[in-house]
């Protein structure tokens, strides 16, 4: 069977995502244009002319639908026939929505789906995302001093309607709601969570900022490991450590140990991006023949902070992470994600990233 899918990660609850997908005018917003034919809404005019895969309107009939779990639709798009389903499911961070569309009859040319598939991606990873973000934002009450995050904030409709948005009105008769909400905003996005323990989805920064922000992570990076009794990962070992050559083995002491390390190692990536944040990870590669321990730090941009970390240690210092982690085995590497919070809407990467006092790639 011929088949495309893609599946994303949200830090949204299941229901939030359900409305985002079933909600005609927020669909208009991340997707396409929706046109309900009929009283029973169970047949769908999807207007994707123009779209990167698609060739013509969508009409859609749908076949399954189950609240804040499933819609599953079947599409005739001139003489293709497809089955397009959304799945939901819960995550420890919010669900997991998961994408598959099946030919069920007609021509699928390997370039369309691929084509496809893109588009997909790139309104499950970036557009959508970003609406709902403005959807929690919706819910924020400016007045309150306990922070939640947007995982636990409850549903509104797509016109911002509700108990906060009434506060705002009342808030913008004396004149300063304007202030108070990009304060509100600033203070709900730059205020740090509690840390919790390791559990172990843009443009480049310029070149200038990008030399200023790593010289300045260097700096600070023996600091972050000053108290290990090993080198900081990627150090060469010093001269007279290593064995001189045509020297007698150690027998069954042990092996000879190498006379050098190969340096670490490290790519970065960013996997995820939101309205106000971005999920970064870091590859770390160890080509050397023996394990070698690592620290790599990473500058965020001005006022950003930390939110959670998955495979690494970490600590925060201003706009300077340290993180660190199990030795990386001979020949092998190491991964980790970590989540960012930002102030505004902004690049989304880190400033710069190094390890071992080396720049990491990808930045």
């Amino acid at each position: 069977m011929i088949e495309i899918g893609t599946q994303v990660d949200l830090a949204h609850p299941a229901d939030r995502v359900w409305h985002a997908l079933t909600d005609p005018g927020l669909l208009a917003r991340w997707f396409t244009e929706v046109d309900v034919v009929g009283d029973a809404s169970k047949r769908l005019l999807l207007h994707t002319v123009g779209l990167p895969g698609f060739d013509a309107t969508v009409d859609a009939e749908v076949t399954d639908w189950r609240v804040a779990e499933l819609v599953a639709l079947r599409c005739q798009e001139v003489d293709r026939r497809t089955l397009l389903t959304c799945t939901l499911g819960p995550t420890a961070d919010g669900c997991r929505l998961l994408l598959r569309e099946s030919l069920e009859g007609g021509d699928w040319p390997a370039e369309d789906r691929a084509r496809r598939q893109e588009c997909y991606e790139q309104a499950l990873t970036g557009r959508l995302p970003a609406i709902l973000d403005w959807l929690a934002f919706q819910q924020v009450d400016l007045r309150r001093g306990d922070m939640d995050a947007t995982a636990v904030l409850p549903v509104v409709a797509a016109d911002g309607r509700g108990p906060a948005a009434g506060r705002r009105r009342r808030v913008a008769l004396v004149g300063v709601a304007g202030f108070l909400l990009i304060a509100g905003a600033l203070a709900w996005t730059v205020l740090p969570s509690e840390p919790e323990p390791a559990a172990g989805p843009l443009p480049a920064t310029s070149p200038s900022a990008t030399a200023s922000s790593t010289a300045g992570a260097t700096s600070r990076a023996p600091r972050a490991s000053s108290s290990r009794r090993t080198p900081t990962p990627g150090e060469s070992i010093p001269a007279p450590s290593a064995t001189p050559a045509g020297a007698p083995s150690r027998g069954a002491a042990g092996p000879t140990p190498p006379a050098t390390a190969e340096p670490l190692a490290a790519r970065y990536t960013s996997k995820r991006n939101r309205l106000l944040g971005y999920t970064g990870e870091v590859v770390v590669d160890n080509p050397a023949r023996v394990a070698q321990e690592w620290t790599v730090v990473v500058t965020l941009a001005e006022g950003s902070t930390l939110d959670r970390v998955r495979g690494a240690e970490w600590r925060q210092d201003g706009d300077t992470v340290t993180f660190t982690g199990p030795p990386v085995p001979a020949g092998q590497s190491q991964a980790f994600e970590f989540d960012v919070r930002d102030a505004a809407p902004r690049e989304k990467a880190p400033e710069s990233c190094s390890v071992g006092g080396q720049p990491c790639a990808g930045l």
